[in-house]
C-alpha cells in the first residue's frame, strides 16, 4: 500500500459527503490519542502568505490587535508576518510593503477640481469602490459620499442571485438626480459573486438582474442629462466551461465591454485595443477635466466630441466579460435586452482586463482588485503577485527579512512556525507555489516545527482540485522533510470582509483549539 496523505484523503471524503471547497467545515489533524496537532500557541510565529489582503484583515486582527473584542481570545502573544500590507494599522511585519503612493486616481482628480462624487455599491463589493478605486486608500476624499447597501447575510449566495442590486440602483437613481454630483460611480456585484457558484440558473438570473438595473440607471441619467459609461472589472460567467467540459467558476482572461450612452455622443467613434487603464482618462475627457501626467492611459474617444463639461455616471458591471462564442457563455444565455440594445446602438468597444494589461503575469485572469485599481488609476500597476514571483525567480524571496525574522525567531525561541493561507494553484489571494517557497526557506533555515493551515476556495479551479493541491503540499513536506499539513477549512469562514465575526471566531477556534473534524495522522 502506498503512502497515505491524510488531509487530502479527508478533503476527498468531504467531497463525497456533499461538501464543497468554499464552505468546507474545518478539519484538524490529530495524533493517536486524538490530540490536535500544530495549534497556534503563545510565542508562535505566523506567516500569512495571502495576497490582496482586504479579506485577511479580520482574521489577522483577531491574533494581533490587543484591543480586539469581537469574541473571546486566548491571552497570548503571536508574532505575525503578512505577505503584503493588509492594513497599515495591523501589528504585523510585512514581507512586501507598498512601493510608494499610487499617485492620482480618478476620484482624486475629481475631488481636486472641487467636484462632488458619489459611490454606490453593496457591501459585498464595497472595498473595491472605497479602497481599490482610490489607490488602496480607504479614506473618503473631500466631496466623496459613499452609499453602501447591505448585501444579504446568507451562506449560499446562489439562493439570492438578485443580491441587493435593486437597492444599489435605488441609491444610484437618487444620486444621479442630485445635480451636485459631477461623478456617480456604481458597482453591480451579481455577475461576479454568483458566477463563483455552481448554479447556472442562478447565474443567468444574476446577469438578468444587473441588466435590468443598468436599464434603470441609464433612464435616470437620461432624465438628468448625464453621460453613462458602462464597463466591467474582469470576466467570469461568459466562459463557464474548461475546454474539456469541466465547470469553471473562476475569473477569465476575456475582455470586457465599454459602452457610452448619451444622445449627444451617438456619432462618436471609440477606438479598439483599449484596456481598463483607459477608463479614467475617458471619464476625465467626458467631464472636461485634465488627465494627470501619471495616467499613461488615453481616452477611448477617437473622434472629437462637443466641448462641454458633463456629469458622468460610471457603471461597473462586476464580472461581466465579453465573449462571442455561445458555448458555456452564461451571459449570452441570460436575458440581457438592455445591454444588447446599448452595445448595438451606442458607441461601444472592448477593453483588455487581464494579464499584462492589468499588471498580472501574461495569460492570467483578471480580478476585482486589479480591475478597480486600473479603472481608477488610468495606468498599469505591477501586481503584488508579479513582485513575489519575480523575487522567487531571482532568489531575493529567500533573503526577505520579514520571513527570516519569523523563521529565525521560531528557531531561536523553540516555538512553532505556522504557514497560513489559500491552497490554490491560481487564486487572486495567493498560490501554493508561494507556500512551497516558504517551506524550502524553512528547511534551509533549520526550523523544526512548521505547520501548514490551508483555506480552500474553488474559484477558477477544476472540480475537487482542492484535494489535489492539499496532497501536493503533503508530498512537498515529505520530500523536504519539513512541515506538516495540519488543518484545512473553506475560505468562507476565514476570508471575510463584512464583519461576520462568527465566521472569524470559527476560524480562530480552528487554528488555536483545533475545533473541527479530527483527521487521524498517517
Amino acid at each position: 500500500m502506498g503512502k497515505r496523505w491524510p488531509m487530502a484523503d479527508a478533503v476527498r471524503a468531504a467531497y463525497r459527503a456533499g461538501e464543497d471547497d468554499e464552505t468546507m467545515e474545518p478539519m484538524v489533524l490529530v495524533d493517536a490519542g486524538g490530540k490536535p496537532l500544530g495549534r497556534i500557541q503563545d510565542g508562535d510565529y505566523v506567516i500569512f502568505y495571502d495576497l490582496r489582503g482586504e479579506r485577511e484583515i479580520e482574521l489577522t486582527s483577531s491574533f494581533t490587535d490587543p484591543r480586539f473584542d469581537k469574541f473571546p481570545r486566548e491571552a497570548m502573544r503571536v508574532h505575525f508576518v503578512t505577505m503584503i500590507e493588509y492594513d497599515p494599522g495591523l501589528d504585523a511585519r510585512v514581507a512586501y510593503p507598498p512601493t510608494g503612493p499610487m499617485g492620482e486616481m480618478l476620484p482624486h482628480v475629481v475631488a481636486d477640481h472641487g467636484l462632488r462624487q458619489a459611490k454606490v455599491v453593496e457591501s459585498e463589493k464595497s472595498v473595491h469602490l472605497t479602497y481599490y478605486l482610490n489607490g488602496k486608500n480607504d479614506e473618503a476624499l473631500p466631496g466623496e459620499d459613499r452609499f453602501i447597501v447591505p448585501s444579504p447575510h446568507v451562506e449560499d449566495y446562489g439562493s439570492v442571485p438578485e443580491l441587493s442590486a435593486a437597492g444599489v440602483a435605488d441609491a444610484a437613481v437618487e444620486a444621479i438626480a442630485n445635480p451636485g454630483y459631477g461623478l456617480v460611480t456604481i458597482n453591480f456585484a451579481n455577475t461576479d459573486v454568483i458566477g463563483h457558484v455552481e448554479n447556472p440558473e442562478a447565474i443567468k438570473t444574476a446577469v438578468h438582474t444587473v441588466d435590468t438595473q443598468i436599464g434603470r440607471v441609464v433612464e435616470a441619467a437620461r432624465r438628468a442629462g448625464a453621460t453613462v459609461a458602462i464597463t466591467a472589472d474582469h470576466g467570469s460567467a461568459e466562459r463557464w466551461y474548461y475546454p474539456d467540459g469541466a465547470i469553471d467558476t473562476g475569473h477569465t482572461n476575456s475582455p470586457v465591454p465599454f459602452v457610452l450612452v448619451d444622445s449627444d455622443l451617438s456619432g462618436v467613434q471609440l477606438r479598439s485595443g483599449g484596456a481598463l487603464s483607459d477608463v479614467a482618462p475617458t471619464v476625465l475627457h467626458l467631464m472636461g477635466l485634465p488627465t494627470p501626467e501619471a495616467m499613461t492611459g488615453t481616452t477611448l474617444i477617437r473622434d472629437g466630441i462637443p466641448a462641454r463639461k458633463r456629469r458622468v455616471v460610471l457603471v461597473i458591471a462586476d464580472g461581466w466579460g465579453a465573449r462571442d462564442e455561445e458555448l458555456g457563455n452564461l451571459i449570452a444565455a441570460a436575458e440581457t435586452p438592455v445591454m444588447d440594445r446599448l452595445q448595438a446602438e451606442r458607441p461601444a468597444t472592448r477593453l483588455q482586463a487581464a494579464g499584462t494589461a492589468v499588471g498580472m503575469p501574461e495569460g492570467t485572469v483578471g480580478n476585482s482588485e486589479v480591475g478597480h485599481l486600473h479603472i481608477g488609476g488610468g495606468r498599469r500597476f505591477l501586481s503584488d503577485r508579479v513582485r513575489v514571483e519575480e523575487s522567487i525567480a531571482d532568489g531575493s524571496f529567500f533573503e526577505n527579512q520579514a520571513f527570516l525574522w519569523a523563521m529565525r525567531g521560531a528557531k531561536r525561541d523553540g516555538t512553532r512556525l505556522h504557514l497560513l493561507g489559500i491552497i490554490s494553484f491560481y487564486s487572486s489571494h495567493g498560490s501554493v507555489e508561494h507556500l512551497k517557497a516558504l517551506m524550502r526557506l524553512a528547511r534551509d533555515e533549520g526550523v523544526r516545527q512548521v505547520y501548514v493551515h490551508g483555506m480552500l476556495g474553488r474559484r477558477g479551479e477544476r472540480p475537487e482540485s482542492g484535494a489535489i493541491y492539499v496532497e501536493d503540499i503533503e508530498k512537498e513536506a515529505s520530500k523536504l522533510g519539513v512541515g506538516q499539513f495540519v488543518s484545512i477549512i473553506g475560505r468562507f469562514w476565514s476570508l471575510d470582509r463584512e464583519e461576520n465575526w462568527d465566521r472569524i471566531e470559527k476560524s480562530y477556534q480552528w487554528l488555536v483549539h483545533g475545533r473541527g473534524t479530527p483527521v487521524r495522522q498517517a
